[in-house]
């Protein structure tokens, strides 16, 4: 899931500095699961703002809303009536929401609330850490399903930098060294001697670092409006 998590207050006020009348929107998915940006964090950001302000006597009125997700135009639709009454959109989305907003408000400021910061999962009550940084060209079925992308500090393909101790990242003792992991892994799977084959320099082309990603799925596309069915064409 994408991991969020919320920005300073001060700095949320700052954002809203000039304007009175503010909607705060949840989202549904990611960042409830991750406890940053569902009704209940909505309910506390906007009670902390109502009261910074009544302390700073300070005008500021600051509503509720929540959708399912932010990303998707088909659940922001019941709330345009609802946004028309407000002069500013504070997202407590991933950055992703924030920008579905803003381009389906283009004419209303919309600030985000939570700083987006990884795909990650759960690993205990209160803790999540990163697995996943969608480079386009999954590896981890050569890597026993540990992310060498992610979860080794230098991205290494092909095995240990040499620094790791005892099991952890020279980088921070905290941290598992990742191909301790790959390697016990495919041990347990009986699979060590899959990883003798030196794998390539990775194809970073799949990656962030060609600009702005997308999918195309044609199969599941929508056929054009301007296609004639009413003549057989079998």
């Amino acid at each position: 899931m994408i991991v969020a998590e919320p920005k300073p207050l001060e700095q949320i006020r700052k954002m809203l500095a000039r304007h009175k009348k503010v909607l705060a929107v949840g989202c549904g998915t990611c960042v409830t699961v991750c406890s940053a940006g569902g009704a209940k964090e909505v309910g506390i950001l906007a009670a902390s703002l109502r009261m910074a302000t009544k302390l700073s006597r300070e005008t500021l009125e600051v509503d509720e809303a929540m959708v399912q997700r932010q990303c998707e135009v088909e659940y922001l639709e019941p709330l345009t009536k609802k946004f028309d009454d407000y002069d500013a959109v504070l997202s407590l989305g991933c950055g992703v929401g924030v920008q579905s907003i803003a381009q389906y408000l283009p004419h209303k400021c919309v600030y985000p609330a939570l700083n987006t910061t990884f795909m990650g999962a759960p690993t205990e009550q209160g803790v999540w850490e990163e697995r996943c940084q969608g480079c386009g060209n999954c590896v981890l079925h050569v890597t026993g399903g540990v992310c060498p992308v992610t979860r080794c500090a230098k991205q290494l393909f092909n095995g240990p930098c040499g620094g790791s101790e005892a099991g952890h990242c020279e980088v921070d003792e905290a941290t598992p060294c990742a191909w301790q992991m790959v390697w016990e892994r495919l041990g347990a799977l009986g699979l060590t001697d899959e990883l003798m084959e030196i794998q390539p320099a990775k194809d970073w082309s799949t990656s962030r670092d060609g600009g702005p990603r997308r999918i195309v799925r044609e199969d599941l596309r929508l056929p054009p409006d301007d296609v004639d069915y009413s003549e057989d064409t079998a």
